[in-house]
């Protein structure tokens, strides 16, 4: 009976594993397509509250609550996409200065090179000729990487509309294993956003305060990069170091606290309050959330790693259902004692 039983394990195990390695080539092919629709959907759960907020304490009718909804989303997109687009402008103004203040870095490079006896021609001529259009290259590149970005935006509202309007009707909440799911992903959303939000603003301030160009923007950054653990907080923090290094303006004592002041503010928020606030909401193991970030980010590069945490903690509520893949469940959230005891 053992035997069976260690067979029907391996059997599943091994199943498994052939349709995880099938659904991530589908996930990949399909990543135009996916990628937009789920961020909709997790999208409509994070606006969901508002809705039934609408309807229990406002008595808008459903229709209404969704189209408010709806509208509270597409001006929010539109705010960040017209931030972005205002700090690109502001980049391009100071594309000249930029590239008098790197011609200049450069320079001082070649001296120091010249200093250790090696050949500073051979080794930087040709980004010491960098000309002034080649920023203008790199800059339009980026206004076509947010036309981009803000077009896909627009695909994820028109399936954000559908899903609000194919929802239900009824306040209370979903029940069964649809119920938890909504809800563990709703109180991740909730808590991630509000950490996020005091995140991207503190660094925003901090950079603000400095004088350093494109704080704004680098507050956003550091809102939306605190989704992705401990990678996103790291990148956040070196973000404004090139913008910094290139500004005439800074010094050297600017460049040290744009870069540890945010830097221990996030080290601070994730460490001390996000624990409190977030908490288990997910109950992911931190190792599991570091191997969702690659594999995740492997699939659907940046967004996928955006999505990782709720896309893991989604498929391990599903997985602790079934009795054979209920072990894997309880590996992802880390409880290897409970493996241990059966």
């Amino acid at each position: 009976m053992e035997t069976e039983q260690r067979e029907i394990r391996i059997q599943t195990v091994c199943l498994l594993i052939i349709c995880a390695v099938a659904i991530g080539v589908a996930l990949f092919m399909l990543r135009t397509v996916m990628v937009p629709f789920i961020l909709a959907v997790f999208s409509a759960l994070g606006l969901s509250p508002l809705i039934a907020f609408q309807r229990r304490y406002l008595r808008l009718p459903h229709s209404v609550a969704i189209l408010t909804t709806f509208i509270v989303g597409f001006v929010v997109l539109s705010l960040l996409g017209g931030l972005i687009t205002i700090s690109l402008r502001q980049l391009s103004d100071n594309a000249d200065a930029y590239q008098q203040q790197i011609n200049q870095l450069l320079d001082h490079v070649m001296t120091l090179a010249e200093g250790y006896g090696l050949d500073p021609v051979t080794l930087f001529d040709s980004m010491s000729t960098l000309p002034v259009k080649s920023v203008s290259g790199i800059l339009a590149n980026l206004t076509k990487g947010i036309f981009d970005i803000l077009s896909k935006g627009m695909l994820v509202m028109l399936f954000l509309l559908f899903l609000l309007l194919g929802g239900t009707q009824t306040s209370g909440p979903s029940r069964g294993v649809l119920g938890e799911v909504e809800l563990r992903v709703q109180r991740y959303i909730m808590a991630k956003t509000v950490v996020s939000a005091a995140t991207g603003g503190i660094a925003g301030g901090i950079l603000a305060f400095l004088g350093v160009d494109l704080a704004l923007v680098f507050g956003l950054f550091a809102f939306l990069l605190n989704f992705i653990p401990s990678i996103g907080s790291i990148i956040a923090t070196l973000l404004p170091l090139p913008v910094v290094l290139v500004d005439p303006e800074s010094s050297l004592t600017t460049v040290i606290l744009a870069i540890g002041l945010p830097g221990s503010a996030q080290f601070l928020i994730g460490s001390l309050i996000e624990p409190k606030v977030v908490g288990g909401t997910l109950n992911l193991h931190p190792v599991t959330i570091l191997l969702s970030l690659i594999v995740w980010g492997m699939i659907w590069g940046i967004v996928g790693m955006f999505l990782a945490i709720p896309l893991t903690a989604v498929m391990q509520i599903f997985l602790e259902r079934f009795e054979h893949t209920a072990p894997i469940a309880e590996l992802l959230a880390g409880r290897l004692d409970r493996l241990q005891s059966e």
